[in-house]
């Protein structure tokens, strides 16, 4: 049986080449139609949701 050693090879979109995951990249998010994109649209909405986020990343911190 051969030996384990916990490591896995590179799969997925790891083990594309640059310029295919550079292809893949560049699409990031055009497959939503612009309607179901609030933060594009509302750029205070998007704002609030950063500040949310990070309070509660910070708080995070706090407990550990």
């Amino acid at each position: 049986m051969p030996e384990e050693t916990g490591r896995r090879g590179r799969q997925g979109f790891a083990s594309m080449d640059a310029a295919r995951q550079r292809e893949i990249a560049s699409k990031g998010g055009s497959s939503v139609p612009p309607e179901k994109r609030p933060f594009a649209r509302n750029h205070e909405l998007a704002a609030r949701a950063g500040r949310k986020g990070g309070q509660t990343a910070q708080s995070r911190q706090r407990q550990s």
